[in-house]
């Protein structure tokens, strides 16, 4: 759960977020891709996110892709065009292949103690930084993750999607056969 509360609060406060796709980084240049290098994306349109409260400017993921047993440096940036209240929240859904293992609402709030943060999150420029430890135990296969956040007048905040694959571990003398 340690790693999935990181998850939370790092797709809601400034929408940083992990998403890899686990045969290399990948970035294409589609609208619905958030800048930086990381293919995180965005739910909606660019035109569907101009009332947005938080405008991401861009995330970057070190490794990019991410490594079960490794720790990920996320590091986000973006603009809060007005102040986050208590109150705000997050609907999380996260799917294993096509079995649903969380389907939630967080208190926003609350969660993003878990990147240092507090509410308010006072309106203007916002950079985080954050270190997770992603555990060895991972099982492989693909995890799809979507973040809907709104404030506690059910204002848009942002919405983000992941699409995060693990692969097998192999033990290196075993490949050669």
């Amino acid at each position: 759960m340690r790693l999935s509360a990181a998850v939370i609060a790092l797709l809601s406060t400034s929408a940083a977020a992990f998403s890899v796709y686990r045969e290399n980084s990948v970035s294409t240049n589609d609208e619905l891709d958030v800048p930086g290098k990381s293919p995180l994306r965005f739910c909606d349109a660019a035109a569907d996110r101009k009332d947005d409260i938080v405008t991401i400017e861009e995330v970057v993921l070190t490794p990019n892709p991410p490594e079960a047993g490794q720790t990920l440096t996320i590091e986000a940036s973006g603009i809060v065009k007005e102040a986050i209240e208590e109150g705000a929240y997050v609907n999380l859904q996260v799917k294993y292949g096509y079995i649903r293992l969380i389907n939630t609402s967080a208190d926003l709030c609350k969660e993003m103690k878990n990147v240092e943060l507090e509410c308010p999150i006072p309106k203007g420029r916002i950079s985080i930084t954050k270190n997770v430890e992603l555990p060895k135990e991972i099982p492989p296969g693909k995890y799809t993750v979507e973040a809907d956040v709104y404030n506690s007048d059910d204002k848009h905040i942002t919405c983000l999607t992941a699409t995060v694959f693990f692969g097998r571990k192999t033990l290196g003398f075993f490949d050669d056969l």
